[in-house]
């Protein structure tokens, strides 16, 4: 039996063409050709405005792009998040995607006695693949992947996603043979479903 997976594009250039999105159309396939049925959110294309208050995001309108957003991420049972590294953390429309998506009601529900907010997306596991222009090691070790971190523990962790695996891809400008193994590994692991 196939799992439901849903791709999350986070690059923010909706012409798309970048390594990213190689990356993440190898994943769909050797996914689809296992039998895994997949759906795909391209951020770059979906109609959202940013959210600007505490009050917006605890209660406002919820935007059709994101309810819709919303409906395939609970549908799906791994999400594959695809984003490239700017300025040491991911893309502001990726997270801006995020803040939207990820609201009080749907991530996580808040008790009116205080207590910790009640985790809404258990039983979902997610792989989180960044690519970088420096090399992978240096913002793992140097940086200690800050934002990697927080993203898994502060976001995905916070609403009951886990386990939750991650590729850093380094040196992403220089064109070389490192390029296809990636791809092919993207197609590896799409074929099993983590």
């Amino acid at each position: 039996m196939g799992r439901r997976i849903v791709i999350i594009q986070g690059h923010p250039d909706p012409r798309g063409g970048h390594f990213g999105h190689a990356l993440a159309g190898a994943y769909a396939e050797g996914a689809q050709a296992a039998g895994h049925e997949v759906k795909l959110l391209d951020v770059a294309k979906l109609d959202f405005p940013l959210l600007r208050s505490k009050g917006d995001y605890e209660k406002g309108a919820t935007p059709d792009a994101i309810r819709q957003a919303q409906d395939v991420l609970e549908w799906a049972e791994h999400l594959v998040i695809f984003y490239p590294l700017w300025l040491g953390a991911m893309p502001a429309l990726l997270k801006g995607f995020l803040e939207q998506a990820f609201r009080p009601g749907f991530a996580f529900s808040v008790s009116n006695s205080g207590g910790m907010p009640q985790k809404r997306l258990t039983g979902k596991s997610a792989r989180i693949v960044i690519t970088m222009g420096m090399p992978a090691f240096a913002y793992r070790w140097y940086f200690g992947a800050h934002s990697l971190k927080s993203f898994k523990r502060n976001i995905l962790g916070f609403c009951g996603i886990g386990p939750i695996k991650d590729d850093l891809i380094g040196m992403v400008e220089a064109r070389n043979a490192k390029r296809e193994k990636w791809i092919a590994k993207m197609g590896a692991l799409g074929r099993e479903a983590r």
